[in-house]
Order: C-alpha cells, then structure tokens, then sequence
C-alpha cells in the first residue's frame, strides 16, 4: 500500500511542478453539488490545489437547489427550450439562491478543509456585467425563426476580474455564483458554463475544467474520448454526434480555447477527486480538449 502511495505521489510531480503558479477555473455543477462525501471531497482537491501553488477559481450552477426552492414557496418552475424563465419573482429566489445557501455552502466547505475561501456573485465589484439573452431557433428552412424571451436571463458582454486578482493574491479562493448585473442595475440569471467560460479567458486561465455527471465526450459507441481537438469535434458536431447538454459545454470550451486558453477539460465530478485525478496522473479520467487546429 505504501509503495502504491508514493507511486502515485511520483506520478503527480511533474504536473505538480507544470500547474505551480497557474489560474485554472472550475465550473462546479452536477451530482459533485449534491452528493455530501463528493462535496467534502470538492473541497480538499480544491484546498488541495491552492497548497501546492495552483490558483483555483471556481463557478458553481444551482439548478436543482433553485427549483427545490421555488417549489417550496409555491412556484412552479418553467423552461422553454432547456431555457429557465426568468421573471422577477424567480430572479429573486435564483439570486437567494445561488449567491447565499449554494455559494456559502461550498465556502463553508472549503474553509472547514483549511483554506480560505470567498464567495462572490458577479455583481461584486462589478465583476460580471450582462445583458438580456434572446433566444433565437430555427426550427425549420420552412418555417421563420422564433424568438423567444426568456426574462431575465443573460449574456456575459464584460469580466472585470480585478476583484479576483486582489483575492488570488492573498491566497484567497474565489467563490462565484453567476448572477450579472446590466447597465441600468438589473440582475440577470447566467449560465454556468458561459460565465465560467468567460472567467477563464477573463484571467487568461491555462485550464477550464467542467465537472459533469458523465465521464466527458463519448464517441459513438459510447467510449470515453480521452483527448481531442478542435477539427475532429467540428466533425463530430456537424454528424449531431454531440447533442443534448454536452453542446453549451463543447462552445464554451471551444471559444476558451481560440481566446488563448491552454486545454479545456470535461470531467465526470461524480468520481472521487475527480479534479487531482484529471490533473495529476498521466492518463486523467475525462476529456482532455485541445488548441490543435485554431
């Protein structure tokens, strides 16, 4: 057992060594949000990372958090198209949500591990600012497009990341629940992946890590692809081999990776230190996406 632990510990060095001193931005969702022991686990890879010399920024979702409330006070959630409809009513319960009992909770988490962690929403320091997303789909070369509106749901137009520079430098974890704020003040309910897509190439991150409930890009007969690059999953796109919730993932890390991000990575945070595992041994557990082509 002991020989299997230094093993490991010599398999991680030289990636310990590579990662020392690098930005690399989280986006935390899935069943690792809900599951308790994947949770503590969540937050000793994270505390973990920021010991040996990495700066890890993390952006978490919170949509089964978001409806479990919603229900309770009596309002129905509703989706268009995979798209939550945003009134204000909701507006208010998502930015209960997401920027008090989620982010806290994953603060209270880390710092129970030891480090020190902070939560944000992007309207601290102005970190995130939006504007109204309209949905445009086509549904047929026959029919016109349909626009729809889905509230107060946004787009990231700008990530001012000096709040979390100031952080980072004093050893601080970022904590950010992505709630944007508009011009004249409104608040907007963003995406996850968008915003911590644009947080990476805000901070010109080496890494983009997303955690999922599935083990990364499958190939179609279901094996797990374990690096590729930017051409073959234009291939793969272009064939409807990547459908359902893997596309928004696939588009962000595609645009992260032309603005100068290094590897994108997509991983199944339902495994047991999924990130040291991806990050830290030669094979990883998940899909590594590459610059290649661009």
């Amino acid at each position: 057992m002991k020989s299997n632990v230094a093993d490991i510990l010599v398999e991680a060095l030289p990636y310990i060594r590579r990662f020392s001193g690098m930005t690399i931005v989280i986006k935390y969702g899935g069943h690792a949000m809900v599951d308790e022991k994947l949770k503590r686990d969540f937050a000793r890879d994270i505390t973990l990372m920021k010991f040996i010399g990495m700066d890890p920024v993390v952006v978490h979702g919170g949509g089964p958090q978001i409806n479990k409330v919603l229900e309770q006070m009596g309002m129905h959630p509703k989706f268009v198209r995979g798209m939550r409809l945003t009134d204000q009513p909701t507006m208010d319960v998502v930015e209960m949500v997401l920027g008090g009992k989620v982010n806290k909770g994953i603060v209270a988490q880390i710092n129970q591990q030891g480090g020190k962690a902070v939560g944000l929403t992007g309207k601290d320091g102005g970190l995130i600012c939006a504007e109204k997303l309209h949905i445009v789909y086509h549904e047929g070369e026959d029919k016109p497009p349909e626009i729809i509106d889905p509230g107060l749901v946004g787009r990231v137009t700008e990530v001012n990341p000096d709040i979390i520079n100031t952080l980072t430098r004093q050893d601080f974890i970022p904590i950010i629940a992505p709630v944007g704020i508009g011009e004249s003040g409104e608040t907007y309910n963003i995406n996850a992946d968008l915003v911590a897509s644009s947080v990476a190439m805000a901070l010109s991150a080496g890494r983009l890590i997303f955690l999922t409930d599935v083990d990364g890009l499958l190939d179609t007969s279901g094996s797990l692809i374990s690096s590729i690059g930017a051409e073959d999953i234009n291939h793969m796109i272009k064939k409807n081999e990547i459908t359902g919730g893997m596309i928004p993932k696939i588009e962000c890390a595609l645009e992260a990776l032309k603005q100068g991000i290094e590897k994108v990575h997509i991983i199944n945070g339902s495994k047991q230190h999924a990130l040291l595992l991806e990050l830290f041994t030669d094979r990883g557990i998940g899909t590594e996406v590459t610059y290649e082509t661009f």
